[in-house]
Formats: structure tokens, C-alpha cells, sequence
């Protein structure tokens, strides 16, 4: 007689004072402070926890408040994803910054940057215990994390990832997200990144857009990475829509801004993802009148992967971040 016996049902996941079970979604609100008007303020998440067993992955945005493209990125992929098929667990945190999200500001109300406060603490400032929140109710239950971001005010990003190259499966992460370049970036103390690696995470770090705008391309692009990156990790089906020719990102080691070297109203000559070389005209500076006053030439070859925004420049601004695209192996 054949078998009856069923396989055991996976786990519930647990988070704050809730489990999810196998097969479902739940939203939950993560309690972190109370407003003087008497007010809650919650981080909110949603779990979406599959049937089958695989791996955790957190999915954030709005570490820094002014920096909402990340949250409409996380709203269609959670879209996309039904607990029936998922192969793992999705938690996503769309706002983490919740206070200066509010408010449109990068920082919290005290001024401080949530992402130099990790990996916090219960009993520390605001930010401190934010971080301490995040680390232990989301980050200590995943394997792979994605925080998105843009670029600071008054800058926009080409869309690029920012991780640890020299770590394999970080690597082939960050290859299967599929940004047009990926640069490998050194750990900044009190980031969520470094916090998150030190706890055995493997994280992705993606840049792209401006502060306070929806952008078409770089919520594109990270919607389809995020998805590949799924895909990479087994929680999802490969999208069928994917070019399977599609370009390998661009790799760069080393990048630096080309900063003012004088006082001036900017007029720039280059966009984003355009190559240049040393010595290339990038722009020029002019006083109120119209007359020029100085130029910006290029300081290193490479491709333009940020650039100000802001039309009035003092000496010593960043202009235009150039990346060195890593030279290509010789073939034997």
C-alpha cells in the first residue's frame, strides 16, 4: 500500500509578536517610538512567507527619508510575489526611515544618519535604536538583504550596485541584479551593509535616481534586478521576459567626484553612462553675466555615474562621479 504520510509543513516565521504561516502574507508594524502628541510610530514590513523551503531575503528602502524610489521598486515587486510559489521568505521593509520619511528629510529629527547608526542599540539614540530594531527583528532572519537608495539631494546616480566583488556569492548576486555597473565599494562604519556582512549576510547596495522623484529608468531597473536577483537565489521563476544576450554590468574598482575648482553657476556637457577620458570637457563655470569663468575637464578615464544637480557651485563642490570601468582579462 502506498505511503499516505504527508511532508512536514515548513515553519511559521517569526516577527515582533506575530508568525507567518507557510503559504501566506501578513503586514506588521514593528512598534519604535511614541510622537510628544502621543502618536505611535511603527516600521512597517510585510512577510511573505512561501509554502516551500529556501532562502530569507529582506528587500529596504528609505534608510534615508528623502530617498522614496526604493519604496514604488518595493511596491511592484511585492506585487509580483504570491505565498503559493514562493521558494523561501520575502521580507520587505519599504520605509526604515520612517520619521524623516514623513518629513522628506534625509536624516532623523536629531540630524542624525540612520545609515552610520548600526548596528545599534536598544537602549541608544533614536537612530541607534531603529537600527537595533531592524538588525534584530529583519537582518538576523536573512541570508541576502537589497537596500535601495538614490543619490543625496541635489545629485542623481547612474543605476549601479555597490557590494563586496571579492566575495563569490555576492558577486553573482550582484551580476544577476543586472545594473548597467557594478562597483565594488568599501564598507563605511556604521552602515547597514557593513552591519548586516558582519552578522553573515550578503548584501547588495543599489544607487540609482535623484531624492524626492519617481524615475522611470532607475525604478526599471531596479524592479527587474531585484526580480533576477529572486530568480538567482531559487525563490522565483526566471523571467521569461529577460533578454538571455543581456549585457554583463560593467565592473569598476576605483571611482572619484571631479570637484570645483572655483566659484561659479555650472553648465553641464555630459549625462550619465557617457564615457570619457582624461581631459574630456565635462562642463564650464560662469558668473552671473554669462561670462566663463572656468572649465571642468575630466580627471580620470572612465564612465560619469553621479552628477550634481545643483547650478551653483562654491570651490571644492563635487561635480561629476567617474568610475574606472576594470580593464577586461587577456584572452590566452
Amino acid at each position: 500500500m502506498a505511503s499516505t504520510a504527508r511532508s512536514t509543513p515548513r515553519e511559521s516565521f517569526a516577527i515582533g509578536n506575530v508568525r507567518v504561516r507557510a503559504g501566506s502574507a501578513k503586514e506588521v508594524e514593528l512598534p519604535i517610538t511614541r510622537l510628544v502628541t502621543g502618536g505611535d510610530v511603527s516600521l512597517p514590513v510585510r512577510v511573505v512567507h512561501g509554502r516551500e523551503d529556501g532562502p530569507t531575503v529582506w528587500v529596504n528602502a528609505a534608510i534615508h527619508g528623502d530617498e522614496v524610489m526604493g519604496v514604488e521598486v518595493i511596491r511592484q515587486v511585492m506585487a509580483d510575489l504570491s505565498p503559493k510559489t514562493l521558494r523561501g521568505t520575502v521580507v520587505a521593509v519599504p520605509v526604515v526611515n520612517v520619521l524623516g520619511f514623513m518629513t522628506g528629510d534625509r536624516y532623523l529629527p536629531d540630524r542624525r544618519d540612520l545609515n552610520r547608526s548600526f548596528p545599534g542599540s536598544a537602549r541608544g539614540s533614536l537612530a541607534s535604536r531603529i537600527a537595533h530594531l531592524f538588525m534584530t527583528e529583519v537582518v538576523s532572519k536573512c541570508d541576502v538583504g537589497i537596500d535601495l537608495h538614490t543619490a543625496a539631494d541635489r545629485r542623481t546616480n547612474l543605476p549601479q550596485i555597490r557590494a563586496d566583488l571579492d566575495d563569490p556569492r555576492t558577486r553573482h548576486l550582484a551580476e544577476a541584479f543586472g545594473a548597467p555597473l557594478m562597483l565594488h565599494a568599501r564598507l563605511r562604519d556604521g552602515s547597514l551593509r557593513q552591519a548586516a556582512r558582519d552578522a553573515g549576510a550578503s548584501v547588495l547596495l543599489y544607487e540609482a535616481g535623484e531624492a524626492l522623484r519617481f524615475e522611470e529608468e532607475p525604478i526599471a531597473v531596479g524592479v527587474a534586478g531585484v526580480r533576477r536577483v529572486l530568480a538567482a537565489l531559487d525563490l522565483i521563476d526566471p523571467l521569461p521576459q529577460d533578454p538571455p544576450e543581456r549585457p554583463s554590468p560593467v565592473e569598476s574598482r576605483s571611482s572619484g567626484w571631479v570637484r570645483a575648482r572655483g566659484t561659479g553657476i555650472l553648465h553641464m556637457e555630459v549625462h550619465l553612462g557617457e564615457t570619457v577620458a582624461v581631459g574630456d570637457r565635462l562642463g564650464g563655470l560662469s558668473d552671473t553675466f554669462g561670462r566663463r569663468v572656468r572649465l571642468v575637464h575630466a580627471d580620470r578615464d572612465g564612465v560619469v555615474i553621479g552628477l550634481t544637480r545643483a547650478p551653483l557651485v562654491n570651490a571644492g563642490d563635487a561635480l561629476v562621479h567617474i568610475a574606472t570601468p576594470v580593464a577586461p582579462s587577456p584572452v590566452e
